[in-house]
This record gives structure tokens, C-alpha cells and sequence, in this order.
């Protein structure tokens, strides 16, 4: 019979720790910590490269001064959270970090935590959005062999796999109400009770909420304890949009320009001036993912050294149309013209190129040239001048 740890020497004892008590079966386990632990490779690797010397993300611009160089900004808003996240890193106190959805919520709080004494312990993230019924307890404050149908093995929970460290509950204004009250008790006492057992154990836990919703006003609403509201209220955060901070926006899209060179191994690739004014412009709605998306989707698309508009998605590009007046929307033929021109101009006249980036065929994009009376020559004229 083999050794209940055959197989698995690679894996440290805390890793194999991690596996047993948030896992039931520990090979399906081992491969969901694996596929973890490359992606994370992954991204240090990505931030060491990042970080290295002889990169400029923009005037001014500086990395938070932990391990975690992916937290980049110039702004004066970024410069007040690094200053917040300096003053209560080394606290206990629970803190809420608000904002739009994808401004990078998630990041601050790990920045809270690498910035802590909890710096060496481990950082656990909980998408409350999944948490219903028993799936809550269990995930959260772990269940005894026998405590449902499925329980073949007992597990510790998210809470007690957090001892010593940090826990970050990510819109937690999605919890529902009669889950909330189990989730305070357990803020106040300090200790857990698996799903299914009497015994309850203590937790030395950092908890650190996020939400894109406004909680007093659910609180007034009657959609949130108002108990457990002022339990968590300690510290607030707010992370401000993107549009609201638009001096991080070109340090921003140069990380992620450079984070993309690292993963292939390739040259970096430079923003183009117009590209630089269309990213300023633009309002983003989805934020620092949105931004980050769009980048990926540059550089996958640009076969040289420098990134032209028309890489960019669509809307980004017909944003800033000098064209339109700011209280009149283009027409749909205006929108298309304005798109395949500057994907025309990308690709230097050449209608195959730019069928491909536009996600058409070719006999389509000829007969839309034709149907918007859109000269090609000018462009292959403009290529050779």
C-alpha cells in the first residue's frame, strides 16, 4: 500500500497542510493547488520582470514598495490609498474597500496584507458571490465527516485555513441575510464551529471585506445587518474609478504592454502618441480590467514593435471622434466608416490584414468599403510617403 504522501514529495508540508483541510480528496486537491501555484509563479515571474531596472512607466510613476510591483500608479488618488494602506497595514481592524466594479479591489487588499506583520502567512480570498446554504458554513468555517449528504471527509474551512493570516471577502454584500448572522458571530467571538460539530476553535484572522455596492444603503434598505455593517465599518477604503485618475492610465497600459512581452518572450512593444491620446480619452467603464483587456488584445494584434489605434477594440477608438459633436451620436454607417479606416490605416492598405482584425471576411469588408465609399488607396499612399 503506498504512502498516504506518495507522490507528493514536491509539495511542502504547509502546501499538503492547505490541500487536507480545504480539500475532501486530496489528489483532486493537489491539482487544483498546483494550477495555483503556476499561475502565481507565473505572475511573480511577470512582476520580477516588471520591476527590473531601465523600465519607465511615466513621469513619477513608482511601484508600492512591497513584493507586490503590480500595485502601480502616479496619481494623487493612488499616492492616498499607498498612504492609508501604510497607516492601518499593521492593525487588526477590519477594513471595507469600496469601488467600481474591476478598479482593482482585490489588489489592495493584498497589498494591505503583504504590507502587514501577516505579510508571511497566508492571504485567502472568498468570492462571497458563490457562498449559499450549507456551501457558506462549510467553505467557510469547514464541516465534519457526516455533516451532509456529501461530506465523505472533514475539512477546516476558509477561516481556520486563514489562522495567522488575512481573509478577503470579496463582495460580501452578496452573503445572504440569514447567512449573515452566522458570519457575525464569528467576527465577534473569534472562533468557529465546523458545520455539523459542537467544538468550536479559535481564529487569529485579518478580515478585509470589498463591495461595488453601497451597504448603508442596503442597511437602510433592509438588505444587510445592520449589526454586521457597523462590525465591519471600522476602516473604509474607497478605490476611485479610472476615469478619475487618468494619470495612471499610460503607466497602467505600459505594465500590461510589458507584462504580455514577458509571458511570450518577446520584445516590448511601445504605445503609439494617438494611442496614448485615445486611452485618455476613453472613460472606461470596466476600469483597470477593462484597460488591461484592451492591452492584451493590442499586443496580441500588433505584429511589430509599436501599437497603432487600430488594435485597439472599437469602442475605445471611435470615442474620441473629433467628429462628433459631444451631444450627437454618430449614425451606425458613420461608426462602421470611422472603424474600418482606422483599421485600414493600421494595416497600411491591406484589406486581408485588416478583414482579419476586424473579425470579417474579406468579401465583406469589400463590399462595406464600396457600401461607405472608403478610398484604400490613401492609406497605401500614406504607407510608402
Amino acid at each position: 500500500m503506498p504512502h498516504p504522501r506518495a507522490g507528493t514529495s514536491h509539495l511542502s508540508e504547509p502546501l499538503l497542510w492547505c490541500v487536507d483541510t480545504l480539500y475532501p480528496h486530496r489528489e483532486s486537491g493537489i491539482k487544483v493547488m498546483k494550477d495555483k501555484l503556476s499561475r502565481e509563479c507565473e505572475g511573480k515571474n511577470l512582476r520580477s520582470i516588471s520591476g527590473g531596472a531601465g523600465l519607465n512607466y511615466g513621469p513619477g510613476s513608482r511601484f508600492s514598495g512591497t513584493n507586490s510591483s503590480q500595485f502601480i500608479g502616479v496619481s494623487g488618488a493612488f499616492n492616498s490609498i499607498l498612504e492609508l494602506i501604510g497607516a492601518i497595514a499593521c492593525r487588526r481592524c477590519p477594513v471595507i474597500i469600496t469601488g467600481e466594479t474591476g478598479v482593482g479591489k482585490e489588489m489592495v487588499a493584498r497589498e494591505i496584507h503583504l504590507s502587514s506583520n501577516r505579510s508571511a502567512k497566508v492571504f485567502v480570498p472568498v468570492d462571497c458571490t458563490t457562498l449559499t446554504g450549507h456551501l457558506f458554513e462549510s467553505q467557510l468555517f469547514g464541516h465534519v465527516r457526516g455533516a451532509f449528504t456529501s461530506a465523505v471527509d472533514s475539512t477546516l474551512g476558509f477561516f481556520r485555513a486563514a489562522h495567522g493570516g488575512t481573509i478577503f471577502l470579496d463582495e460580501i454584500s452578496e452573503i445572504p441575510l440569514e447567512l449573515q448572522a452566522k458570519l457575525l458571530r464569528v467576527l465577534q467571538e473569534q472562533h468557529v464551529t465546523p458545520l455539523g460539530s459542537t467544538r468550536s476553535y479559535p481564529v487569529d484572522v485579518r478580515v478585509i471585506c470589498a463591495t461595488s455596492r453601497d451597504l448603508f444603503r442596503m442597511v437602510k434598505d433592509g438588505a444587510f445587518r445592520a449589526d454586521l455593517y457597523y462590525r465591519l465599518d471600522v476602516v473604509r477604503l474607497e478605490v476611485p474609478p479610472l476615469r478619475q485618475r487618468k494619470e495612471d492610465i499610460i503607466p497602467l497600459a505600459r505594465y500590461f504592454l510589458d507584462n504580455q512581452a514577458a509571458f511570450y518572450s518577446e520584445p516590448r512593444k511601445r504605445l503609439d502618441d494617438t494611442i496614448e491620446k485615445l486611452l485618455l480619452s476613453y472613460r472606461w467603464p470596466g476600469n483597470v480590467r477593462e484597460l488591461s483587456n484592451a492591452m492584451e488584445r493590442a499586443y496580441v494584434l500588433t505584429p511589430g514593435r509599436t501599437i497603432q489605434p487600430g488594435a485597439l477594440p472599437f469602442e475605445i477608438i471611435i470615442a474620441d471622434s473629433p467628429a462628433y459633436p459631444a451631444n450627437e451620436l454618430p449614425t451606425l454607417d458613420q461608426v462602421k466608416r470611422r472603424v474600418i479606416g482606422k483599421t485600414l490605416e493600421f494595416t497600411k492598405g491591406r484589406k486581408i490584414a485588416a478583414a482579419k482584425i476586424l473579425g470579417i471576411e474579406r468579401r465583406r469588408l469589400n463590399r462595406l468599403i464600396q457600401k461607405l465609399d472608403i478610398s484604400v488607396t490613401k492609406f497605401k499612399e500614406n504607407a510608402r510617403s
